[in-house]
């Protein structure tokens, strides 16, 4: 599961390339990896010692491995709708060296969480609750599957990231603004068009209490890379905005569409992939909870 939204899940539809998604979903959360190291370090200190992990959403699984590493005795399992998202992740962990303490689950949340042997001591779900139509009934659907003493842990809310300055030096300024009402816009309408979609004030310390659980803290993450920046990460920003060009070609106008054509052009010398002006800065919110022992 994810969104472009800025989100590291896509929600799984049949009509999608899963082989290039994949790509594209790997590369995002690996330029993330700083930010989810520190979340995943903060949270360490919450949920000391898990006996069972489980990712829920994982998509192709990179942050199942980072929750592998940040919890090295724990048997971390990745929960996805997409099969071949879950086969990623299931090499990935074989690549990295915990495919002894991996496993995937595959179907629809939170109801696949019933197929899990024993409850999870850690439930962490990125950016995944808000493809689920009832997101409150959702919350309390994971909330029953955490072993006393669990802790579920939502990655919602944050900032848009943010990868050029205002002022390009073509076009006109203000494009990554402009691509935000139209994100915004995108959003409240695939929430709204989900199956049992439940309009839901997002104040998830509330949700999560209203789960039965005990809100143990929130906490925002901020992915600081400034220029100039490494080929790989230019490279992602490119990614993302030609996906940009082509998911709102009917939403942008012609001059902000000409500006992105010139951004993504490796020929191009005002492209991402020559200028010395793109960082990439984006801050994500960790939201913790508890049930009672």
């Amino acid at each position: 599961m994810a969104h472009e939204h800025e989100h590291e899940h896509e929600h799984a539809q049949s009509d999608l390339d899963w082989a290039e998604l994949a790509d594209h979903l790997e590369s995002q959360a690996e330029v993330f990896t700083p930010l989810y190291e520190r979340a995943m370090a903060w949270l360490t200190g919450k949920q000391t010692e898990p006996g069972l992990v489980v990712d829920a959403g994982s998509g192709p699984g990179v942050l199942s491995g980072l929750l592998a590493e940040a919890f090295p005795g724990a048997r971390v399992v990745a929960v996805d709708s997409s099969a071949p998202l879950l086969e990623r992740a299931r090499a990935r962990a074989d690549r990295q060296g915990h495919g002894d303490r991996f496993d995937t689950l595959t179907g629809e949340l939170p109801s696949v969480l019933d197929a899990l042997e024993y409850p999870a001591d850690l439930i962490w779900a990125s950016r995944s609750l808000h493809h689920l139509g009832d997101q409150r009934a959702a919350i309390a659907g994971l909330a029953a599957r955490l072993a006393p003493g669990g802790t579920l842990a939502l990655v919602e809310g944050g900032l848009p990231s943010r990868f050029l300055p205002r002022d390009i030096g073509i076009g006109r300024p203000g494009l990554q603004a402009r691509i935000d009402v139209i994100e915004e816009a995108r959003f409240a309408r695939m929430r709204a068009e989900l199956p049992g979609s439940v309009p839901e004030t997002e104040d998830w310390a509330a949700l999560m209490r209203a789960a039965g659980l005990r809100p143990t803290g929130s906490r925002t993450f901020l992915l600081d890379l400034p220029a100039p920046l490494p080929d790989r990460v230019r490279t992602h920003i490119a990614a993302v905005l030609t996906r940009t060009r082509e998911n709102f070609a009917t939403d942008l106008d012609t001059d902000d569409l000409t500006t992105l054509t010139r951004l993504t052009d490796p020929n191009d010398k005002a492209s991402v992939h020559h200028r010395p002006d793109v960082f990439t800065l984006s801050a994500h919110t960790l939201h913790t909870a508890a049930r009672g022992a």
